[in-house]
């Protein structure tokens, strides 16, 4: 609320905060009580500050975006590592995903989270070194990024094979509650998870959660973190860029037709601007 209101204007105080109430029923996942169990409460402040900055674009349109993917998108894997014969614990994440839109501006793909910016995700070597992992891909996903004016960031996929037999175990949010877009921009794809169990793909987790799934020797996990929320009318986005974005592989030829129509020759990037009927 403060970096939206007066980032600049002056030091953080209480006087910053003396118009704004906060109203919250008691109990729920962001007033908890005790007992109630809180174990992965870092998961929620992302959509809370993706929720601020919804309320006030209304009133400060410039200063806003859309929403972002809102995820830590981490997952732990533990076994017997074969090389030392002895337990291993990996962590595979951070995964950044795909920013919100601005008003002037795309949002930014392969991003941590808001709240997390104090981490780092480990690169594929050091996994595959440290770990029995092998990263099989780590990209960015085409179409992910909402559409709009400006165009939401891509969102990333990752897939990590099991070269031993071991444990995963991941809590995802924010899956139906995608990045939202803002000015009549559209919003970006949902965070995701996957399991390769026997060379079949398992993509039934409605809610993303995987809890101790086993994997065996050749296995495979796959995270998608979620594209940010577009910023205005696709339409208006300007065909050099639809087209740019499709020559880099951001967008398909596909989405460039539906919504921001637009055709664009995949081999010669030559953009033209479909009438409405």
């Amino acid at each position: 609320f403060k970096c939206l209101t007066s980032p600049v204007d002056y030091p953080l105080n209480e006087g910053a905060f003396r118009n704004l109430k906060v109203i919250i029923p008691m109990g729920k996942v962001v007033s908890a009580v005790k007992p109630a169990p809180m174990r992965w409460w870092m998961t929620f402040p992302m959509t809370i500050v993706d929720t601020i900055f919804k309320a006030m674009a209304p009133i400060i349109p410039d200063r806003t975006i859309a929403g972002h993917h809102a995820d830590l998108g981490i997952a732990n894997f533990h076994g017997i590592n074969p090389r030392t014969n002895e337990f291993f614990l990996g962590t595979f994440g951070p995964l950044g995903g795909g920013w919100g839109a601005k008003r002037t501006e795309d949002g930014v793909s392969a991003t941590v989270c808001i709240n997390d910016g104090d981490t780092h995700n480990a690169p594929n070597e050091q996994v595959e070194v440290k770990f029995p992992l092998l990263v099989e891909s780590n990209s960015l996903i085409p179409d992910s990024g909402g559409p709009g004016r400006h165009r939401g960031g891509l969102g990333v996929e990752r897939i990590v094979r099991a070269r031993t037999n071991c444990i995963v175990n991941t809590q995802i949010e924010r899956v139906h509650c995608k990045p939202w877009g803002l000015e009549g921009g559209l919003e970006g794809a949902g965070n995701s998870v996957a399991l390769r169990m026997d060379g079949e793909w398992k993509e039934d987790f409605p809610n993303a959660k995987v809890l101790t799934a086993q994997l065996k020797e050749g296995d495979a996990f796959r995270l998608r973190s979620g594209g940010g929320g577009g910023f205005g009318v696709p339409q208006d986005r300007p065909m050099e860029d639809v087209a740019h974005d499709v020559k880099q592989g951001y967008v398909s030829v596909e989405s460039a037709r539906d919504n921001y129509r637009v055709t664009v020759d995949p081999e010669t990037a030559e953009a033209k601007r479909l009438k409405d009927d």
